[in-house]
This record gives structure tokens, sequence and C-alpha cells, in this order.
């Protein structure tokens, strides 16, 4: 399995240690540009376990081309990019022109109800989406976070970070995953779970439907992989997953709500398509 958004820990211990705990063999490392050596001790430490994202604070002036010069130099995508701009902006339309040009992918985080008093919002609005897919069809978008997970709902309205309930067919994201080819989603995090858990009965025919376009991921601060330490830091909305590893719980979701064969795409096979990840990189 590959975890397609684990950020880099500080130390190669600590990402083995969290792989290893909650089972997973792979990981595609989320790395700023400030933690490149940090990435390269990983790398080093064990080959063909890991490979990586890059990651730059996208207002810099300078950002397309410290992210051009990350990927000539091994990253296989762009992201995880999380910043308080327009999700139809300057900053991320020139970042999305840029992915496309790179042939990688670019993994956004859609947020428009903050966790806590003065943390704003994150690519909004969400609606804008749609239009950069249409604008740049050669970009492989992949959508991450709040805002991306709660609209598979069509009632949502941005009442809360992350909706409970049942599911009302025909919402956004999942009309968007069906129709444009280059829009992929990251199913890590509490709002990637809760999306999962909150109606067991959409869960499986949703997997069915876009069995080709999700992909595991855990985007989980846990310690173990078994959920010691602070997991959902400065997110108090997020509490029903304190003091568990997020991996954990999305993988009993998945192994429960999909056939082995799905599953295998959604831990695996997806990554490897939409990263462009060759058989020999990850072993």
């Amino acid at each position: 399995m590959v975890d397609i958004h684990f950020h880099i820990r500080k130390t190669p211990a600590a990402n083995n240690a969290h792989l290893d705990g909650c089972g997973v063999s792979n990981a595609i490392l989320l790395t700023g540009l400030n933690s490149i050596d940090a990435l390269h001790s990983t790398e080093s430490q064990s080959p063909h376990r890991y490979v990586w994202s890059a990651s730059t604070d996208v207002t810099k002036p300078e950002a397309p081309q410290l992210l051009t010069d990350a990927v000539k130099n091994g990253a296989i995508g762009l992201g995880e990019l999380k910043a308080h701009v327009a999700s139809d902006g300057p900053e991320l339309r020139r970042l999305y022109a840029l992915a496309g040009e790179l042939n990688v992918p670019i993994l956004v985080h859609f947020q428009e109800v903050p966790h806590y008093d003065g943390e704003g919002v994150f690519s909004t609005p969400f609606k804008s989406l749609e239009a950069m897919l249409k604008a740049y069809p050669k970009t492989r978008f992949v959508g991450h976070a709040d805002a991306f997970w709660a609209n598979i709902s069509a009632d949502y309205a941005n009442q809360s970070a992350y909706p409970s309930g049942p599911i009302k067919p025909g919402g956004l994201t999942d009309r968007l995953l069906s129709d444009y080819p280059n829009l992929y989603g990251d199913l890590s995090a509490n709002s990637g779970n809760n999306a999962l858990s909150r109606d067991p009965g959409f869960t499986p025919a949703f997997l069915a439907r876009h069995q080709d376009k999700l992909m595991f991921g855990s985007d989980c601060s846990c310690s173990d992989g078994h959920g010691a330490g602070i997991s959902q830091a400065n997110n108090p909305a997020a509490a029903r997953l304190a003091g568990k590893c997020v991996a954990r719980e999305t993988l009993t979701v998945l192994k429960d709500s999909t056939s082995p064969e799905v599953f295998r795409k959604l831990t695996w096979e997806n990554a490897h398509a939409v990263y462009r990840i060759t058989s020999s990189t990850l072993s």
C-alpha cells in the first residue's frame, strides 16, 4: 500500500515508525523545500520505500521556478498546496498550468470552514474548481480536505467542516469526479474518513463508481501508527479521530466497503497511475 498524503517528519525513524505501525509499505512524502535534508536522509536510509511531492509558499513570485527545480530533482508532484488564496486566483492558476507543463499531479487543500478562530480558509471558493478543470485539461488535479469531501453530498452549504448523516446523491464532488478525467480524490485526513464513514449505505457504490479516481492517504500526525501522540492538533472539529491512527481507520473502512480488487486500486494501483510511479521505484 502507498500512502499518498504523508507529511515528512523530522527523522527517518519517525517516518518509518508510522508506516510500520499502521501496516503501510510505502508513502509519498509531502515535502516543503525547507525539508530537503530530511528527505534525502529518509530516502537514503529506506530506499524504494518513499517518493516525494514538493510544496512551497504559492504567493512567492519565485514559486514556479522553485517547484520546477524540485521536479527536475526528483519530485513526482506538486503539493500539498495549502494557502489563503483563491482557488481560481493567479497564484494557483500559474501552478495549475505549471503542473500540466511538467506532467505531474497537483494536490490542493480546499477548505471553506475554519477549524479554529483565526485559521482562515484555503483555496476558495470550491465551486470554482470546475472552471479550473476546464481551463487546464492537461493538468492532473488531486482534490483534498474539507470542502472537497463535504461536497459529495448535494445538500452541503458550508454549514460545518465535517457534516454528518446521510449523503444526498448528486453532490458536486461526486459529479466532478465523474465528468472530468483530470480530477482525482485524496481520501486522507478526517475529511476523507468522515466522507467514507458518515453514510455506510452510500460508500460502497461511491468507491466502485470512482475506483479508478480515488487514492488512499492518511494525513495522520500520530507518532506510531496506532494513535499515540497528538493526532488532531488544532482541529477540535476532528475530535472523532483523536487518539486514533487515521491510516488505520480509513483502511478499515475501505476494506469493509470494497472488493479486494478495488481495494488494491485505491491503495496501490491508482497512485502509480496518477503519479506516474514506475514499478521499480517502490518495493
